[in-house]
């Protein structure tokens, strides 16, 4: 059980049997009254997000996530298949579960899948990827202002920011919780 004085960022908890992820918190203790607990959260499952305020010595049980590391095979249209490298199980799953991360994932790419009571519900890019441009407009000779990006589309269809001297053909590495251009790979 977990107290809600002892709130986190990113700590998992339930609430009527749902699992939720704490977004934001905030430990308030007015000057008349009883202090509390300002929490925003998301329910894993839906995503819909709430902003609640709780007493400080509520309790609720701990929501177990588990994560694995799984290769992302193929997709055919409407399932995007991943396969456990422990025990070669693929797991078929939906667009919405997984849109945020195939922009970053090219097939035989590893992500990590987190899964709830045995079912998956979100997949995560690995946090550094290395990615090729395919296409982006050549760089304007002369043009040295400090700090000018153009669009880069790379090989995973993701359209990522990069300085002007980024040509097409190079690999470049992104940060995909954010869609940073970070530099050149080496």
């Amino acid at each position: 059980m977990i107290y809600a004085s002892d709130f986190r960022k990113g700590m998992t908890f339930e609430i009527n049997g749902e699992p939720h992820i704490i977004l934001d918190f905030q430990h308030v203790k007015p000057g008349k009254g009883a202090a509390f607990v300002r929490t925003k959260y998301r329910n894993i499952l839906t995503g819909a997000t709430r902003e609640e305020a709780f007493n400080p010595n509520d309790k609720f049980p701990k929501a177990h996530i588990e994560t694995k590391n799984m290769q992302y095979l193929y997709n055919d249209g409407e399932l995007y298949y991943f396969m456990d490298q422990e025990s070669f199980e693929q797991v078929p799953l939906m667009k919405e579960q997984v849109e945020d991360a195939m922009q970053y994932l090219r097939e035989n790419d590893e992500a990590m899948i987190k899964f709830y009571k045995g079912a998956a519900f979100l997949v995560e890019a690995p946090n550094f990827v290395n990615l090729k441009v395919i296409e982006t407009e050549p760089g304007v000779k002369g043009d040295t202002a400090t700090n000018v990006t153009k669009a880069a589309t790379v090989e995973t269809g993701a359209v990522v920011h990069v300085p002007i001297f980024i040509e097409e053909g190079e690999i470049i590495q992104i940060d995909t919780r954010t869609g940073d251009y970070l530099g050149r790979s080496k």
